[in-house]
């Protein structure tokens, strides 16, 4: 277990998609381009390729990012944040589901 001042270390920004494509040589990643209100969007690399097959819908949308993990290199590529998400089993599978705020936010708005 974490303690809660561990928890409040994590920093949860709502970040919005500005382009996604799918990562050469990966069936399973997505490369994102996350505008967080900052000098520049953040590059992130997600797993999420599988359910979001047109990743093209992603874009123009918001969603709940950890933005204070130290950047990661996933096939070559700099993660610099990660999204959030769960799981839904279904017969076929399990599908993955973003969070999302429920109403539109600025850019880099923090949770809590």
């Amino acid at each position: 277990m974490i303690t809660f001042s561990d928890f409040q270390k994590i920093e949860i920004k709502v970040g919005e998609i500005l382009s996604a494509g799918k990562v050469e040589g990966s069936e399973k990643l997505l490369k994102l381009s996350v505008d967080f209100n900052e000098p520049t969007p953040r590059q992130v690399v997600s797993g999420i390729a599988k359910t979001f097959t047109a990743p093209e819908k992603l874009i123009g949308k918001q969603f709940l990012f950890v933005t204070n993990l130290e950047p990661r290199q996933i096939m070559g590529l700099e993660s610099q944040a990660m999204i959030l998400a769960t799981r839904k089993l279904k017969k076929s599978g399990e599908e993955i589901i973003l969070m999302k705020p429920a109403k539109k936010v600025a850019n880099g708005s923090k949770l809590g």
